[in-house]
């Protein structure tokens, strides 16, 4: 009779730790995705350290417009024979410079130039009366352009 009694307590305190280890596995078992999902939304949400946030000025949108524009100046002009040789890509490459963007916004800033070249490359291969009026619209819509956003945003 000794015997079941020492044994009782022995089994009955195993039995508890048993029990206490299957009820925490069962809590980290449920708690595990929800931990997983906080951490991978912390990851989504934190960009790396070593990225620095791109910087978007209040102006982009016209500063976008405008670098299209003078490609597209820059291609209908030189069709037109006016011999400025390179005057609207060192117009858009003295803008990049003040401007002093990070590496993703002044690559946005080319292809825009890029885009308004290609545009009229496209459409015109010889100079006509219609790309002459564009190159002339396209002037005065860079130089509206370029005073809003000095005005506005000058230094």
């Amino acid at each position: 009779m000794n015997y079941r009694l020492e044994a009782a307590p022995v089994l009955g305190h195993r039995c508890i730790m048993l029990r206490l280890a299957m009820s925490l596995l069962l809590i980290c078992t449920l708690a595990l995705p929800a931990i997983a999902q906080d951490a991978t939304t912390e990851d989504a949400a934190t960009p790396p350290a070593a990225t620095a946030p791109e910087l978007i000025a209040p102006y982009d949108p016209k500063l976008m417009r405008l670098a299209e524009v003078l490609g597209s100046i820059h291609y209908l002009r030189a069709l037109c024979g006016t011999d400025e040789g390179s005057k609207w890509r060192d117009v858009m490459s003295r803008m990049i410079e003040l401007e002093e963007p990070q590496p993703k916004r002044r690559a946005r800033l080319i292809a825009r130039f890029n885009r308004g070249y290609r545009a009229f490359d496209a459409s015109y291969t010889t100079c006509t009366s219609s790309a002459r009026l564009a190159a002339e619209r396209y002037v005065e819509e860079g130089a509206q352009l370029a005073g809003q956003i000095n005005r506005r945003y000058g230094r």
